[in-house]
This record gives C-alpha cells, sequence and structure tokens, in this order.
C-alpha cells in the first residue's frame, strides 16, 4: 500500500468515527476542504459511496460501515505496536537471539546473559550452540559469535575476547611411551587427535608460525571428531596429541593434566568477536548485551613512585 493511500484511508477512519467534516479536519491537523477532497478520492477509487452526507451530518454507508469496522481494528493494532517498540526504544526488552559455539557460549556469553536478564526481566535471550559459521540474517539470529580472523565485510565485529593462541598438547601417560615433538614436523610420528571441521566437512590443518613463515601440517591418528569436548577429553585420556585454542587447554596445562609442546611455533591470532549486520538497528536491549560483552583491556597497575 502506497503512502497517499495510507492516508486517505486515515482521513475516512477519521471523518466516520467524528460524523463530521470539520471535527475530521481538527483531529488530522488539516483543512476541511482537504478532507473533503481525499475522501472523494477515495471513493472514486473504490468506486463506491462509503459516507452519506447531507447539511445535518456525515454517516457512513452500508459499504462504509465494513470499511470503518475492518480498518477500526487494523489501526488499533498498528498503534499498540507502534507503542510496544517506543518503550523498546527506552525500556530494554525483547528477545535477543545468538548463534556461538560451546565453549564461547558457555565461557564468554553465559556470565554477562545471567547477568543481564538479573537486572532486565523484560530481556529474553536465546543462544543456538552451533560451531559452524551461521548466516545469522538469513537463519533469524541478531548476531553470533565466532573467532574473528574471518568476519564478512558487511558485519560489524566487536572484540569480545583477548587474543587466543592454538596450543598443543598431550598428557603426561602418552609422553611416558612417546617424545616430545621438537618441530610441526615431528608430528608425523606421533598419534594426533583430528578436527572434522563442521563447515567444510574436512580435517583441520595444524597451524604453525615461526619467523613470519606459516606452516600448515597434516596430521593423523586413531580419533577424529567434529566435537571439541571430545577431542580434549581424548587427549587428557592419553590417546594422542591435541591441538585446540588455549581457551579449551589453559587450565589443564597449569594443572599439569596436559603438558604442552611446540610453544615457540604457535603465534596469538584474534580471539572471539560478536557479529551482526552493519544494517541492524540496535535496539537497547542488544546494546546493553554488546557493552556487556565488550572486550576491555585489564588496567595496569599503577607503579608507585
Amino acid at each position: 500500500m502506497r503512502r497517499d493511500e495510507m492516508s486517505d484511508l486515515m482521513a475516512f477512519l477519521a471523518v466516520a468515527e467524528e460524523r463530521s467534516f470539520t471535527r475530521a479536519a481538527a483531529r488530522l491537523g488539516t483543512s476541511q476542504s482537504a478532507v473533503s477532497a481525499v475522501v472523494r478520492r477515495l471513493e472514486q477509487r473504490l468506486d463506491v459511496r462509503l459516507l452519506t452526507r447531507t447539511t445535518r451530518a456525515v454517516s457512513p454507508t452500508e459499504a462504509g460501515q465494513r470499511l470503518l469496522d475492518t480498518l477500526r481494528p487494523a489501526f488499533d493494532e498498528i498503534e499498540a505496536q507502534l507503542s510496544a517498540l517506543d518503550v523498546m526504544r527506552t525500556h530494554p526488552s525483547g528477545t535477543i537471539k545468538l548463534t556461538a559455539s560451546r565453549r564461547a557460549a558457555l565461557q564468554i556469553v553465559m556470565p554477562v546473559a545471567n547477568r543481564l536478564m538479573a537486572e532486565h526481566p523484560d530481556i529474553k535471550i536465546e543462544i543456538a550452540v552451533d560451531g559452524r559459521f551461521v548466516d545469522i540474517a538469513k537463519e533469524g539470529y541478531d548476531a553470533g559469535v565466532r573467532l574473528g580472523e574471518s568476519l564478512d565485510r558487511d558485519m560489524i565485529g566487536v572484540r569480545i575476547s583477548p587474543d587466543l593462541e592454538m596450543i598443543v598438547a598431550g598428557s603426561p601417560d602418552y609422553f611416558r611411551n612417546n617424545p616430545v615433538p621438537r618441530t610441526p614436523h615431528d608430528l608425523a610420528g606421533h598419534n594426533c587427535v583430528n578436527l572434522r571441521l563442521q563447515t567444510l566437512g574436512g580435517l583441520y590443518a595444524w597451524e604453525f608460525e615461526q619467523d613470519g613463515r606459516p606452516m600448515n601440517v597434516r596430521v593423523d591418528g586413531q580419533f577424529t571428531s567434529s566435537d571439541t569436548e571430545l577431542i580434549l577429553e581424548a587427549g587428557l585420556a592419553g590417546r594422542g596429541l591435541i591441538c585446540l585454542p588455549s581457551d579449551h587447554l589453559a587450565p589443564y596445562i597449569a594443572s599439569g593434566a596436559l603438558v604442552r609442546v611446540l610453544a615457540d611455533w604457535c603465534p596469538p591470532f584474534a580471539g572471539y568477536f560478536l557479529y551482526y549486520p552493519s544494517r541492524r538497528q540496535v535496539s537497547p536491549a542488544f546494546r546493553l548485551l554488546v557493552e556487556g560483552l565488550r572486550w576491555r583491556e585489564p588496567r595496569k597497575p599503577q607503579s608507585a613512585d
């Protein structure tokens, strides 16, 4: 429906409810002659008389009453929705739908989401756990979380974690029976746990770098999975060497449950980002989530003079 057609219907509605062109014009903030011309134009377009006009009163015809009965609930619903949108604009509310990997959802998103929902009961958050890259606009999500190395150009990316690095590690039991690899080339002689990429379906090539020179290594072993938690369990059980981001393995390295190797070959890379379309109209609820997730460098302690 064109804008002028909507204006014609609003003019008819005002006249039919006020039963007066004069009062309708005052309600619409225009002249009586302008309202009269608009209603005549609507009747001509519909080819039916909508109002009976006398010197004393204006009243809807049978066709006009049917149109009035249809328009009033429709305009009431439009007004209610506009009011709801205005409330959402000023009061954080509504549902935010996200997609994220399990690790990012648990470690990064949920602490902020729990706090946000506690502070704002009208905010609802839905998280779909998915390790693949998701077309958020096509699949109906407000935003997604992924590693920030390859965000699409039409996306806004907000950093929500520090830099990460890939860690190659094995259990102490594994190294009791196998030598420690000194370079990535040594991995050819090791039982390695492979990661099956959910998006592409292929196996992840372990990525290394030294002196600015990248190196990708295809590894082999007894166990393969598309789930990083299962890969971690296999590594802890001594089934072979594993290669996962530092946010997965740091606690196990610290506790001694896993032993890190090839550290000099694993440089840092961009961590997790929240991404959403650059054309998105940001609601107060979504803005609160973005600011809650936004990564901020820890303040360095000031040295005493």
